[in-house]
């Protein structure tokens, strides 16, 4: 037996069931580099590839992703992951702070002729150090080091606050809204469930 979609309203209010979180999706691009505003390197600081080491690249993709409900990785086996990262067409790096780990950069050139910023983000009390915009730069350089004619990305209503208007100042343009409706990953186990308390459990 199947259970009725609910329809969206596309004039006002929809009601979610319980367990289901939406959020609205934005996708940019850019088609050529844009001249990039420098940022300042931190002493310490180094791209460390996450290619081959799956772990690390779990442990700090959860740190980072965990007040914004990032899950999609989490979902995935060992062996789909492994597939991702061991793709000759993906590149992620951790930023290191001569400490630790503090920021995800994740590129993928699967696509022909184009680019994905599939993943960028830094950890709690990393944020406005200047690490964000040092890793969107060398994304941006990384990219268009290949010959691509579009580099994408997308980022959505859940995630930082401040997201949308980073990619903005850094030359995405916003192409496309869609609305994404999903189970709850906290419901699911793939996260705890006191994370994200902006995002309320129903």
């Amino acid at each position: 037996m199947t259970t009725p979609q609910t329809m969206l309203n596309l004039d006002g209010y929809t009601d979610l069931p319980s367990g289901k979180i939406a959020a609205i999706v934005t996708y940019l691009e850019m088609r050529s580099p844009p001249p990039t505003s420098r940022a300042e390197v931190q002493e310490g600081w180094s791209l460390q590839s996450l290619n081959s080491d799956r772990d690390r690249y779990r442990t700090l993709y959860r740190r980072i992703g965990e007040p914004w409900l990032w899950f999609s990785r989490l979902a995935m086996s060992d062996e789909e992951l492994t597939g991702i990262l061991d793709h000759p067409e993906v590149e992620a790096y951790a930023l290191h702070d001569g400490r630790g780990d503090i920021g995800l950069l994740e590129l993928d050139f699967r696509p022909e002729g184009e680019a994905e910023l599939a993943f960028l983000g830094l950890v709690p009390g990393a944020v406005g150090k200047g690490a964000g915009r040092f890793l969107v730069n060398e994304a941006i350089r990384r990219a268009f080091a290949r010959p691509i004619n579009r580099f994408f990305v997308h980022t959505c209503s859940l995630d930082h606050p401040a997201a949308l208007a980073f990619y903005m100042r850094t030359g995405f343009t916003p192409y496309r809204r869609a609305i994404e409706i999903t189970d709850d990953p906290r419901l699911k186990g793939l996260l705890p469930r006191d994370c994200a308390p902006q995002v309320p459990v129903l």
